[in-house]
């Protein structure tokens, strides 16, 4: 443990015991992320990798997956898995050039399954790259300035930043520091080189002295840390889900600071109530210019004082939950030596989409276009992964992923705007304007085929769903009104299910815990209403619920807001009732 400055002995407590888990003794074992990778990628007898090394390799970006509608098939005909890998990119605030935009795509198609997708977190994850292909695929990322390095793994993930563009005077600085945040949090083992890059090994990285990771030490994190900042009054990165949030606060057009909010986190496990999806709190304000050092203390933190034994405990939300937010401050005030301001006013009146045309304070034009479960590709008589390739070609702005799983075409030109203007149209790319306010709000994970996690199904499956109930809101008078809807194959949290209005969370295939309640800008969690239910029962459930709110709700009051004023559901305060 790192010492903790002048503190008394009273605000200390001692990390907490137990066995390290097996992925703890993977991670001393392998010699700061190489492990046997270089081994097992090249061995030509399989297309996957033992397990211990497939835990290594998501620290690197990748997840080893199978196609699970194949599953039973290969297995009766005594085949192995059809084994392939996601590759998961970094994109810091979700922003790229034309040209990475270029390379993605025709990775995606050289090595992927022909489609790109769009992160909750503002990445791109490419699906469907075996084994033989992954070296190839992450050379060429990197040779674009991109990489997979900490995309997945017990690190700091991408770092989320607002990018709508009505806030573009303050954007390109909140996006800067995401960028800077990200690059100071990265793994800095020469692993990734060694083993991807054909970096020479220069230095035994377990030699004595060694100080290869100087904020990760050589056990990394008890589990996954992720960062967003936000700029009011648009909640989009969902900044209380965050394990560490920045909100920014502007004063007289000038970024002046941040407040901070630290212990969110969306994931839990069926039927373990110690295990829940938590709220981050806001704890006090810091200058731009302190943002770095608190967030590597921040880190350092759950670094040392995190559940190692018990990984289903071992988020930063528990950490907080175990020991109090009162001590997490006192410790945060003595690593850095400065103590945070009080926290200063600020707004959020939405976690949503801006779609279509904005014009932005620097004169340059912004298309939003509405991308279903952020799904790029292309499909009979809708040809959208062409159409942005095409764009591409002559844009000279940029792209940005949204967290909302959308793509905004940024930074256009005057000049630019009628030929991007003429390509959209050509190839059908779509604001959503003819799409319902529920089905353009909506959010899903992957789930099935590739997901391992996955329960039930929930990008392939959520579009129909969405399609019945815009019969009943038609019919109450609600296709325009916005309502978040999420949708998740497990209980993990991929796609913030825990901070949507009426979310669905997998049980097993046809069977979700519906939930309602959540706030409309992602400032409370939804509370479970039914265990269980299939298809029909949700529509049974819902549509009496959705024909009140039609009739007795008061102006402006957001579906979240009126089921728990009908007493649908209570209002959840914090996590720790979430199970109440």
């Amino acid at each position: 443990m790192i010492a903790g400055g002048d503190s008394s002995m009273a605000n200390k407590v001692q990390p907490i015991g137990g066995p390290p888990s097996d992925v703890e003794h993977i991670k001393v074992e392998s010699n700061y992320l190489r492990g046997a990778l270089v081994e097992t990628l090249s061995n030509p007898i399989t297309g996957g990798l033992p397990e211990d090394d497939n835990r290594l390799l998501k620290f690197h970006g990748s997840y080893m997956q199978d196609d699970r509608d194949l599953r039973n098939e290969r297995d009766r005909q005594k085949l192995e898995p059809a084994y392939q890998f996601m590759l998961r990119v970094v994109i810091p605030g979700g922003v790229m050039t034309s040209a990475q935009w270029l390379v993605m795509d025709e990775l995606a198609h050289k090595y992927g399954n022909d489609t790109l997708r769009i992160t909750t977190r503002q990445a791109f994850q490419m699906h469907g790259v075996l084994k033989w292909n992954l070296k190839k695929t992450i050379r060429t990322i990197n040779d674009t300035l991109m990489t997979t390095l900490a995309a997945c793994g017990d690190v700091n993930r991408n770092v989320m930043s607002n990018p709508n563009p009505y806030q573009s005077s303050i954007h390109a600085e909140v996006h800067e520091w995401a960028r800077k945040v990200s690059d100071h949090l990265s793994p800095r083992t020469p692993a990734y080189h060694e083993i991807w890059l054909d970096g020479e090994k220069v230095v035994d990285s377990q030699a004595e002295g060694a100080v290869v990771e100087p904020i990760y030490g050589p056990v990394y994190l008890p589990r996954k840390f992720k960062i967003g900042m936000a700029v009011p009054p648009s909640n989009d990165v969902d900044v209380f889900s965050q394990d560490l949030g920045f909100i920014a606060i502007v004063e007289n057009e000038k970024l002046i600071g941040f407040n901070v909010s630290v212990g969110g986190g969306m994931g839990m496990t069926h039927g373990d109530t110690s295990t829940y999806p938590q709220l981050g709190r806001v704890i006090g304000f810091c200058r731009p210019e302190q943002l770095i050092d608190l967030a590597e203390k921040t880190v350092t933190i759950q670094r040392d004082y995190g559940n190692r034994s018990v990984r289903k405990n071992a988020r930063f939300k528990y950490t907080i939950d175990r020991h109090g937010i009162e001590w997490f401050v006192s410790e945060l005030h003595d690593r850095l030596g400065w103590q945070l301001e009080a926290a200063r006013a600020y707004h959020f009146d939405h976690n949503g989409e801006r779609y279509g045309w904005v014009k932005g304070t620097n004169g340059k034009w912004n298309l939003t276009l509405y991308i279903q479960s952020g799904r790029i590709h292309d499909q009979e008589n809708y040809p959208m992964m062409t159409g942005l390739r095409e764009i591409a070609k002559i844009h000279t702005g940029d792209f940005r992923l949204t967290p909302n799983q959308n793509l905004i075409i940024g930074n256009i030109s005057t000049a630019k705007k009628a030929k991007i203007t003429e390509l959209a149209k050509r190839y059908g790319l779509t604001d959503g304007a003819h799409h319902s306010a529920l089905r353009r709000s909506a959010l899903s994970c992957v789930a099935f085929p590739t997901c391992g996690l996955a329960m039930a199904e929930a990008e392939r499956y959520l579009p129909s769903l969405i399609e019945k109930l815009e019969i009943m809101l038609d019919k109450a008078g609600l296709r325009d009104e916005e309502i978040n809807i999420r949708m998740t194959g497990c209980p993990n949290g991929c796609a913030r299910p825990a901070l949507g209005e009426i979310s669905f969370i997998g049980k097993a295939l046809g069977k979700y815990n519906m939930y309602l309640g959540a706030g409309f800008a992602g400032d409370r969690l939804n509370k479970m209403y039914k265990e269980n239910i299939d298809e029909a029962e949700i529509l049974e459930t819902l549509e009496p619920i959705i024909n009140r709110y039609a009739k007795e709700r008061n102006t402006g009051e957001h579906f979240g807001d009126f089921v728990i004023r009908a007493g649908y559901v209570k209002a959840v305060t914090s996590g720790l009732n979430f199970h109440n």
